[in-house]
């Protein structure tokens, strides 16, 4: 188990839990724990392990075992199968390249099968389609197509026959203390970690926002987005089961339309982005007419140039910019207009194109509950480099990648009240 943190409304899970009981075997969850895994802090690891400490209270109640195994799964896995002679390897599967290349490896050292299963998206990757797309309007239509045959009611996970004869409780105390991650982001306390407390926020939100979504989601001031991310990020919640309840909510349809295009369409058009291009975080993965505009504006002079350290610390000449960088900083949660606006004025105030994206990936991986997520990679992408998004009009600086203001956002909802909010 890796992306799909959760006992419940998980495929993989289910599909390993039906290999054990064909082949009358006890099932153990195993969770490679990375000392480090590309710059996430204390915030994320802190909401991650305590989704896990909870995790291993629901499995031990179905009779399945959870082993949390410390180092990558290329490394440390092939060494536990042997011990205890496991027969088959179930995974989920992820779109980033890190991961991939564990999986791989891992691969080349097992001598039982290895089967990967999609059970964070709706329509799987693979299936979904064979390349990468140019944007929403050509993957919308083949997901659609397959949504009937994938969107279904999950069966229940079952109670295993027999526990595990080598289970044992984790030391969390001991996995705490182990942790040499930057503890200098503190972990966030108004979002609480772990599947019911995910299942509890998207009940609150259908309840509470969903009916005005569709009125209100560009409005960071209105309180109107579902605050499940970072619980779709760790996979203590699945999309499926919040399409499913959505789908079922009786509000404006509308409103149930405008959401499930950002959690289906949007969602798995970034997987498909960064399954299918292995540049997605380097400006090699932008489109050519993108990396043509914007080489064409790098001697183009900048009014302002921020430094790294300056943009972390809220340090610009814009109060917009620098009450959206304290929200990522202090909340560990930018609304989503305001990340598409903080990702371009990074470009507009950084000497070229990478150095604008280096900072605006450093930045949200750091501070994102949701970072190092292919939608925060896909996200940056298009801010910058027009990824799934078309040539617009030339100007400074940005080429044909799409412009956006201060100005345009004051016309979206109440600018001085964010900042007011804000810093």
């Amino acid at each position: 188990m890796s992306r799909d943190q959760r006992a419940n409304d998980n495929w993989a899970l289910l599909h390993a839990q039906e290999i054990a009981l064909q082949k009358n075997l006890p099932l153990v969850v195993a969770f490679c724990l990375s000392p480090g895994f590309l710059g996430a802090t204390m915030r994320q690891y802190g909401f991650m392990l305590r989704g896990l400490q909870e995790l291993e209270r629901t499995l031990e109640m179905k009779n399945i075992s959870f082993r949390l195994l410390s180092g990558t799964a290329d490394e440390v896995l092939p060494e536990f199968v042997q011990e205890y002679s496991i027969a088959h390897v179930i995974c989920d599967f992820d779109s980033l390249k890190i991961k991939r290349i564990w999986k791989k490896n891992l691969a080349t050292r097992l001598n039982v099968p290895l089967t990967e299963v999609d059970a964070h998206n709706i329509v799987p990757c693979r299936l979904a389609s064979q390349k990468v797309e140019f944007g929403a309007y050509t993957i919308r239509p083949k997901i659609h197509r397959l949504l009937p045959v994938f969107l279904e009611e999950f069966p229940a996970l079952q109670t295993q026959p027999t526990l595990w004869e080598h289970h044992r409780a984790t030391d969390w105390q001991q996995v705490w203390q182990s942790l040499t991650v930057d503890t200098s982001v503190r972990e966030i306390d108004w979002l609480t970690p772990g599947e019911t407390a995910a299942k509890q926020q998207l009940n609150r939100f259908i309840n509470q926002s969903l009916n005005t979504y569709h009125e209100r989601r560009n409005d960071p001031n209105a309180g109107a987005q579902s605050n499940l991310s970072p619980y779709l990020h760790f996979g203590q919640i699945s999309a499926q089961r919040v399409a499913l309840a959505v789908s079922a909510a009786n509000v404006a349809q509308a409103a149930k339309d405008d959401f499930l295009e950002e959690l289906i369409v949007r969602r798995e058009l970034s997987d498909n982005f960064c399954f299918y291009n292995p540049n997605y975080d380097t400006f090699d993965g932008f489109p050519n007419w993108a990396k043509k505009s914007l080489d064409e504006h790098r001697a183009d002079p900048r009014e302002y140039v921020y430094s790294l350290e300056e943009f972390e610390h809220a340090k610009t000449h814009d109060t917009l910019w620098n009450a959206a960088q304290t929200e990522l900083t202090t909340t560990g949660k930018m609304h989503g207009y305001m990340r598409m606006y903080w990702a371009k004025k990074i470009l507009e105030w950084t000497r070229t194109p990478e150095e604008a994206l280096a900072i605006s990936i450093t930045l949200n991986d750091k501070y994102e509950l949701d970072g190092r997520d292919s939608s925060g990679y896909t996200g940056i992408a298009w801010s910058i480099g027009g990824v799934h998004d078309r040539a617009w009009f030339d100007r400074p600086v940005y080429g044909k990648v799409r412009y956006m203001n201060a100005n345009g956002c004051a016309s979206k909802f109440d600018v001085k009240r964010y900042v007011a909010k804000s810093l």
